[in-house]
C-alpha cells in the first residue's frame, strides 16, 4: 500500500490519436501544409485519461463508462488493462475518436469520429458508485454522468469536471472545475461576457449559489486558478507560465485534485495541488508526452526528489535552475532571488546548508531556524520545485551530481567568491549573479530582533 486513496471515476472515455510529423512545404493542389513520415500513437482520452493519470499517479482506480465493442473501444480497452478496473456501461453508437494532426508538435486540424452515448446504468455501476471512497465525474457530455445522476446525487462526488453540453453537477459536488470560457457559459448572464479576472470570480460565486456545490475552481490556463466558495475567492497562481501543448490539461489537474480531496487534504491545498501538476504537465509536453499506456506500469515519481524533477525537465528539453544559501531566517530578499530564478527556466531547486554546515560557517548559534523548517518553508513557496541538502562548506558535490543549467547566487556575491562558476563550465552551465533586495539580511534581522529584545 501507497498510502494513496483509491478513486472510482465516472464519465465519457475517448480514444485520442496523434499523428506527428513535420510540415515543410504546401500541396500542389491546396494551399494546406503537407505533413511528412508522420508517427501514429494512440492514449486514452476524456474520462479515461483522468482516470489513467489518477492510476499513474500510484492510486487504486475504478473506471466506470460506456464502451462497445467497435474497433476504437477494443483499442482503449487494451489501453486501460495493466492499469485500472473498468466497469463497462453499454454504448450506443462507436466510441468517439479524437485524432489530432500535428507539425512540429503544434496541431494543424483535428479529426473526430463516433458519436456513441452511454445508453444506461447497469448494477454493477450503480454498486461501484455507492460504495466508492472517493468519486470524480469526468463529463464529457456524453451520457455517462447523465445515466448515474441518480446515485451521484444520493453520493455527491468530490469533483465534478463538467462540459458545456453535459448536466449540471449534482447539487452537494465538493469542488467542480469548469475552465474559464466553460464558467462563463453556465454562470447566468448579467450583461455584457467579459474574458478577465473579475468577470472569472463573478462567474465562480454564482455558479456556487446556481449549483449549490461546496466551491468552484475556475482554471485560467496559464494563470493558474481562481477557487470560490460563494464569497471572495483565492487567486491560486501557476509556479510558472508554460506555452506548451496543454491538451489534458484539465484532466490532469481534476484527478490531483479528486486524489488530494479523497486523501483528506483541504479544497485550497487540493487546488494548489491541481494547479503545480497542470503546470507541470504541460512543461512535460501534455497529453502527448506521457509515457504510452501500453508499456509496463512503473512506479510513480517521488515529487520531492530533486535529481526526479531535473530529469523530467531535462526529458522536456527544459532548463534547470539551482539556487543556494542557508536561508536561515527567510526574507524578501530571499523570497525575490528565489522568484527571479525561477523566471530564468522550467524549475528550481534550491540547494540548501545542512545544519552542521551552516554552523561552521556562522559560528555558534546558528542556524536559528533548524533544518527540517527551513525546508519546509523553502518548499511551501510556489517558486520552489524541490529542496536538496548539502553537508560541506559548499554545494559543488550537489552541484556535480545535478548538473544544473543555471547556478543563482545573490548579488552580494563577486565572481572570486563563487567557485561554483569553473564547475558549471564543465558541463555547459552558467553561473549567475541576481541582487538582493538592499538592507536585508539573516544577520540584520536578528540584530533588530535582538535591539527591540534589550
Amino acid at each position: 500500500m501507497n498510502g494513496k486513496a483509491p478513486l472510482v471515476v465516472v464519465g465519457d472515455a475517448l480514444l485520442d490519436r496523434d499523428l506527428r510529423g513535420r510540415a515543410e512545404r504546401l500541396a500542389p493542389d491546396a494551399p494546406v501544409p503537407v505533413v511528412d513520415d508522420c508517427a501514429e500513437r494512440t492514449r486514452p482520452g476524456g474520462a479515461a485519461l483522468a482516470a489513467y493519470l489518477a492510476a499513474r499517479d500510484g492510486r487504486d482506480v475504478t473506471l466506470v463508462t460506456g464502451v462497445g465493442d467497435d474497433p476504437a473501444s477494443r483499442a482503449l480497452r487494451r489501453l486501460l488493462e495493466p492499469w485500472l478496473t473498468l466497469v463497462p456501461l453499454p454504448l450506443t453508437g462507436s466510441l468517439s475518436e479524437k485524432t489530432r494532426v500535428l507539425a512540429q508538435d503544434r496541431p494543424v486540424v483535428r479529426l473526430d469520429r463516433g458519436g456513441g452515448r452511454t445508453r444506461e446504468a447497469t448494477d454493477a455501476a450503480r454498486e461501484a458508485v455507492r460504495s466508492a471512497p472517493a468519486v470524480l465525474v469526468s463529463d464529457y457530455g456524453r451520457g455517462t454522468a447523465d445515466a448515474l445522476r441518480d446515485v451521484l446525487a444520493a453520493r455527491p462526488p468530490l469533483v465534478w469536471d463538467p462540459h458545456p453540453r453535459g448536466g449540471p453537477p449534482v447539487p452537494g459536488t465538493r469542488l467542480v472545475t469548469p475552465a474559464e470560457k466553460e464558467a462563463h457559459g453556465f454562470a447566468p448572464r448579467d450583461g455584457t461576457p467579459r474574458r478577465d479576472l473579475r468577470a472569472a470570480a463573478h462567474s465562480a460565486a454564482a455558479l456556487v449559489r446556481h449549483w449549490r456545490a461546496a466551491a468552484v475552481a475556475v482554471t485560467l490556463g496559464a494563470r493558474g486558478a481562481l477557487l470560490s466558495y460563494g464569497e471572495h475567492p483565492l487567486l491560486v497562481p501557476a509556479p510558472a507560465a508554460h506555452h506548451g501543448d496543454s491538451c489534458g490539461a484539465g484532466d490532469r489537474f481534476a484527478a490531483t485534485a479528486a486524489g488530494l480531496l479523497a486523501d483528506g487534504v483541504l479544497v485550497a491545498e487540493a487546488v494548489e495541488g491541481a494547479v503545480a501538476a497542470a503546470s507541470a504537465f504541460v512543461a512535460a509536453g501534455g497529453a502527448a508526452a506521457l509515457p504510452r499506456a501500453d508499456a509496463e506500469p512503473a512506479p510513480p515519481p517521488d515529487e520531492d526528489d530533486p535529481y526526479a524533477v531535473a530529469a523530467r525537465v531535462r526529458t522536456a528539453h527544459g532548463t534547470v535552475v539551482a539556487a543556494g544559501g542557508c536561508f536561515d531566517l527567510l526574507h524578501a530578499g530571499h523570497v525575490g532571488l528565489l522568484q527571479a530564478a525561477r523566471r530564468l527556466g522550467d524549475c528550481l531547486v534550491v540547494c540548501v546548508n545542512s545544519d552542521a554546515s551552516v554552523r561552521r560557517r556562522k559560528g555558534a548559534g546558528r542556524p536559528v531556524t533548524p533544518l527540517a523548517d527551513r525546508v519546509r518553508v523553502l518548499h511551501a513557496l510556489a517558486c520552489v520545485d524541490a529542496v536538496a541538502v548539502f553537508d560541506e562548506d559548499t554545494p559543488e558535490r550537489l552541484l556535480g551530481d545535478l548538473r544544473p543549467d543555471v547556478w543563482v547566487k545573490g548579488g552580494d556575491y563577486a565572481a572570486a567568491d563563487l567557485p561554483e562558476a569553473a564547475l558549471l563550465q564543465k558541463w555547459g552551465g552558467q553561473a549567475v549573479l541576481l541582487p538582493y533586495l538592499d538592507g536585508r539580511s539573516s544577520t540584520a534581522l536578528m540584530e533588530r530582533a535582538a535591539e527591540g529584545a534589550r
